[in-house]
């Protein structure tokens, strides 16, 4: 399981108009040991460079303004005849071995999944699927691997954990960041499942806080290795792997300055290099069925050769895995969330209460549709990251991010409501036996809700908390926003020379002192069918792109403590990227003439227009007064539930 650790947000710009001075904070500040970014990207995803790079992202380019529309329109595609014929033969028989050969009841019953369905997982080469077919793996793009990943979300998602956890981020930092004599080494091993993966970065006192790591790892007096000490917790394949990807602090001399610093470094870890030993498995709610358990490292002799990355560069190593990872999160709860509709469509469908199926009430009928949305937007925002990721994307943290944040919270929001329409068929675990002449036959197995909602729990936790890539969307959106401010400043201290940039500016501004919104047009990127929520996104975007401004004005340095603004902010901008993929989409599958056209438009346009609703109040309370000082009651609150360790009022009977 993963987290995050710290952020430094630096040159942010306190712009003041209207004759007031503009002010730039340039000293660096850090949210400390909560949040990793890295604002200048090579292929592999972290800083080369003190020099400022344009970001290409849609949703950094929201911060100031300026989204990209090229990232979200038209809607990608990237598959090419051959791709999409290799796909083909895979969704078939993978979907076919879930359904025959899979039990996930069984698999949650035993906490374990037996011999035959991991043999058939290999067969398959369900283990390495992203990995190069000249090293054994089958060479899948992101949106084939999305593509399968969801078919495992449909049905088993402890099976897709333990998956993931092997090469989502188990050897994913060897297929990024390894040397040719490592991945020769080791990704035959790990695509066969020969020896299965783990990705080692949580301890006790680190979780998304992994800035705060212990386990240490010294090079020894002959320089020939690292000798490794310390232990990690809740670690998915933690008992089962032989191969793990570790993270500890090493002695780093600086050298320019000659001062000796611990800093994170990457190593590649066998269990057979000895000292490596692992717990009992954990006892959890959900995904019971993957292994979690501590790992502990007693002396363990690393080679040198098994640095990945580089010496200090572990941090970086550990956030590129973790972005590079999240894609496929949200392509397996969209999975998962069809699976659960299925169930609820078919209950709703043939279940009469009152003398009328339930399909007929209109609180369930609100329910499905809003189930159906969510799913929409998921499996929009699934697929339109990997496609980027696919055209060579570099910076699509934030996206990635967002997909994790959204469609963990909407596929909980789906199974909960599924329960709800399943009533107590969805509550039960299993039913009675057939002798029971009350129950229908059909009722005579297991539904599996209960067992998927347990499962979803985990989601909103690992692979970084939602809490904390709420504040890591918003913070590095913030930070681009400022440079950007900044970059403005500079401008205006030779005219001239930036004529179009002050224009481009003074524009916006003289349109907003007039009430006129300055976001971009969207009309030709969206079916005219869609025009009403194109109008929407635009507006806001501008809105938007103001209320960040006006945050950096308040605040200036002191925003990145505004965590109940920050959150806010975070919320509006993952609606504002559910809506243009969701355009994105309905509008190719409307210019195409889709047989779901027409239903697709229905989805997009109401997610537009209550996302549209959900902005205007986050952006609106994040300079509302009033809200702000319910924020400051709200700590208040938290402060003397904590000193008081319990609630605070006094019995209502008096003892």
């Amino acid at each position: 399981m993963l987290r995050c650790g710290c952020l430094r947000l630096s040159q942010g710009l306190a712009y003041l108009p209207k004759g007031r001075s503009s002010q730039v904070f340039s000293e660096s500040f850090s949210l400390s040991r909560v949040i990793a970014v890295s604002s200048q990207k090579t292929r592999h995803g972290y800083a080369t460079s003190a020099k400022p790079t344009e970001s290409k992202s849609f949703v950094m380019g929201l911060f100031q303004g300026d989204p990209k529309m090229q990232q979200v329109f038209p809607f990608p595609e990237v598959l090419d005849d051959e791709q999409e014929e290799t796909l083909r033969a895979y969704v078939d028989p993978v979907s076919k071995f879930f359904e025959e050969c899979n039990d996930p009841l069984k698999n949650d019953t035993m906490e374990n999944l037996d011999e035959e369905t991991m043999t058939g997982l290999k067969e398959m080469g369900a283990f390495g699927l992203q990995v190069p077919t000249d090293l054994g793996g089958l060479g899948l793009t992101n949106t084939q691997y999305a593509r399968l990943v969801e078919i495992v979300g449909a049905h088993d998602l402890a099976v897709g954990i333990i998956l993931g956890a092997h090469q989502s981020i188990g050897f994913k930092g060897i297929l990024l960041h390894g040397n040719k004599e490592q991945k020769e080494k080791y990704l035959p091993l790990v695509a066969s499942c020969e020896n299965m993966a783990a990705f080692c970065l949580t301890e006790p006192t680190s979780g998304s806080d992994a800035g705060s790591i212990r386990t240490q790892a010294e090079l020894s007096q002959d320089g020939k290795h690292y000798i490794l000490n310390g232990g990690k917790l809740w670690i998915s394949n933690g008992g089962l792997a032989e191969i793990f990807t570790v993270f500890a602090k090493t002695p780093v001399k600086d050298e320019k300055t000659g001062e000796t610093k611990d800093k994170v470094t990457a190593f590649i870890v066998e269990r057979g290099f000895g000292g490596v030993t692992s717990g009992p498995p954990e006892k959890k709610m959900g995904i019971k069925a993957s292994n979690t358990a501590e790992v502990h490292f007693d002396n363990v002799p690393i080679p040198v050769e098994n640095v990945l990355g580089g010496v200090g560069n572990g941090f970086k190593v550990a956030m590129h895995v973790l972005n590079n990872g999240r894609f496929g999160m949200a392509a397996a709860m969209s999975g998962t969330m069809k699976a659960l509709i299925a169930k609820a469509a078919d209950h709703a469908g043939n279940r009469v209460q009152f003398g009328s199926k339930l399909e007929q009430f209109g609180v369930i009928q609100e329910k499905l549709a809003r189930m159906a949305m969510y799913q929409y937007v998921t499996e929009c925002m699934a697929y339109m990251l990997s496609a980027n990721m696919d055209q060579g994307a570099i910076d699509f943290q934030l996206e990635a991010a967002i997909s994790k944040v959204y469609a963990s919270e909407a596929a909980w929001f789906v199974a909960d409501e599924c329960i709800q329409i399943l009533g107590g068929m969805g509550y039960m675990k299993s039913f009675p036996p057939n002798n029971f002449l009350f129950l229908p036959l059909v009722l005579s197995q297991d539904c599996g809700a209960e067992r998927v909602m347990r499962d979803l729990r985990i989601f909103r936790i690992f692979e970084g908390t939602n809490d904390i890539l709420r504040l890591f969307v918003s913070l590095t959106g913030i930070q681009h926003a400022g440079k950007r401010l900044t970059e403005l400043q500079k401008s205006l201290k030779n005219p001239a020379g930036n004529l179009g940039l002050i224009i481009s500016e003074g524009v916006k501004r003289s349109k907003r002192a007039v009430g006129v919104k300055s976001g971009p047009s969207l009309a030709e990127y969206v079916h005219s069918d869609l025009a009403t929520s194109a109008k929407l996104v635009s507006e806001s975007t501008a809105d938007f792109a103001l209320t960040v401004e006006k945050l950096l004005i308040r605040h200036k340095k002191k925003i990145i403590d505004q965590q109940f603004l920050l959150k806010r902010l975070a919320d509006a901008a993952i609606d504002i990227y559910g809506m243009v993929a969701v355009l994105s989409r309905a509008s190719r599958s409307l210019n195409n003439k889709s047989s779901t056209a027409q239903h697709e438009a229905l989805l997009a346009s109401v997610f537009c227009d209550e996302a549209a609703d959900r902005i205007r109040i986050n952006l609106n309370s994040l300079v509302d007064s009033n809200k702000i000082t319910n924020d400051t009651k709200m700590s208040r609150i938290a402060e003397d539930v904590i000193r008081n360790m319990n609630t605070v009022p006094a019995h209502p009977l008096g003892f």
